[in-house]
């Protein structure tokens, strides 16, 4: 995959992020970490999910407003022209949860969606997943 100088790829799962600027150019992309942003995942609302014994609905819901915040958090930074190019990288039930909340701005932003964990992977592992993926 050609990864545009300067595109931003956001590796989520339901408890952290963790982000990088392509910092080399599209043929020869060089991934630089970029500092986590604080994101204020209190205030998204998981009333799709309910609790009982034997589920792990309270993960779920903390784990859906995690990805929410990290959405939103996105969108700020799209519709503030931070960021124009972005890869997002999540596992498939995180994925799913991020797409609810994207701005439409945000979609277009959108290079490429790569279903997998990869949290706390180095950059060169993750540049062989987007590599891997065609």
């Amino acid at each position: 995959m050609l990864l545009p100088h300067g595109a931003v790829i956001a590796v989520v799962d339901g408890q952290t992020l963790e982000l990088y600027r392509n910092a080399g150019d599209e043929g020869e992309p060089e991934l630089s970490a970029l500092p986590t942003p604080k994101l204020d995942a209190h205030n998204h609302s998981g009333g799709s999910h309910h609790s009982s014994a034997g589920n792990h609905a309270g993960n779920m819901v903390n784990e859906d407003a995690h990805a929410a915040a990290a959405a939103t958090w996105l969108n700020g930074q799209v519709l503030s022209h931070e960021l124009k190019d972005l890869v997002v990288i999540a596992p498939p039930r995180t994925l799913g949860e991020l797409r609810k909340h994207y701005h439409k701005l945000t979609e277009r932003a959108l290079l490429k969606e790569l279903h997998k964990d990869l949290i706390g992977k180095q950059p060169r592992d993750i540049l062989q997943a987007l590599r891997e993926k065609v």
